[in-house]
């Protein structure tokens, strides 16, 4: 399929589902690659896999009762975050033990409860696969509006951000509410993955999250370039993703990860100061 046939296929009513995947892929990916600077640069790559467990029970408690699916993530993720929060700052746990106590707790508990719904399986392995269809309209207007409070919330809050990310002591030694802060990032990093288990699935969001910001930490040492390169990636990996998927019949998810990656090794390959051939080179 060419692209003047895509773009035919965007705007035939018929296929109405396609923009609305579209639309939620690359906000999902703009999301996901500003929140993903901050969890590449803190060395998180872990969290973004664990908040997409967490969510579990709050998807399989929305099913089962036929809510939002993205309502009821998003309070079950906020939830785990609170808790993750609370119990990592105990100096004697380290952050990565408590994420994967809580979080993999989460996900147990989903199982449990969506194994007691008849035909389950089917929503199951929509959620952990992705899907491009049945996104209700509802949800474009949820995404679209979480994209712009995440967006706004890094805006306000990246100085703070910045200062607990690269020298938490520091931070806390100038005063920062270090809780606050980390408890704010898990939720932005919730909401962030939350929107993209819609299109991407459960199973490969953290791709979403880690391989755009990964990407433009290659291109770049600057951290503003950083944050403007990796939703750029992000959204048109997803866009070319969505094409390739929709043209050769393929799984959506996979489809955009095995796209960003292939930005991914690019980069890694031929980044101007950073790539393999640079090094070699120098």
């Amino acid at each position: 399929m060419s692209p003047w046939q895509f773009l035919a296929d965007l705007t035939n009513p018929d296929l109405a589902f396609l923009p609305k995947a579209l639309t939620i892929a690359v906000l999902s990916a703009i999301m996901c690659g500003v929140v993903g600077c901050y969890v590449v640069l803190r060395g998180m790559a872990f969290i973004g896999d664990a908040v997409a467990h967490a969510v579990f029970p709050g998807l399989a408690i929305a099913f089962l009762f036929s809510g939002s699916l993205v309502l009821g993530g998003t309070i079950a993720g906020v939830v785990t975050a609170l808790l993750v929060t609370v119990f990592a700052q105990n100096r004697r746990l380290k952050e990565d033990s408590v994420i994967g106590i809580f979080f993999v707790a989460a996900f147990a508990l989903g199982i449990v409860i969506i194994s007691r719904a008849p035909g389950y399986a089917g929503s199951l392995q929509q959620f952990l696969f992705g899907s491009i269809t049945g996104i209700p309209d509802r949800d474009l207007y949820v995404v679209g509006g979480t994209t712009i409070a995440v967006l706004l919330a890094v805006f306000l809050l990246h100085k703070e951000f910045v200062a607990v990310t690269l020298d938490r002591e520091m931070a806390r030694a100038l005063g920062l509410r270090t809780f606050w802060l980390d408890l704010m990032l898990y939720v932005l990093v919730t909401l962030a993955v939350v929107m993209a288990v819609q299109t991407i699935g459960n199973i490969l969001v953290l791709a979403l999250l880690i391989t755009p910001a990964a990407t433009a930490r290659l291109l770049t040492d600057r951290l503003a370039v950083m944050m403007a390169l990796a939703p750029a990636i992000g959204a048109g990996c997803a866009l070319i993703g969505l094409y390739l998927s929709w043209s050769w019949d393929l799984p959506v998810g996979g489809t955009i990860v095995l796209t960003l990656t292939g930005a991914f090794l690019v980069a890694h390959l031929a980044a101007p100061r950073h790539g393999l051939i640079a090094r070699l080179a120098a």
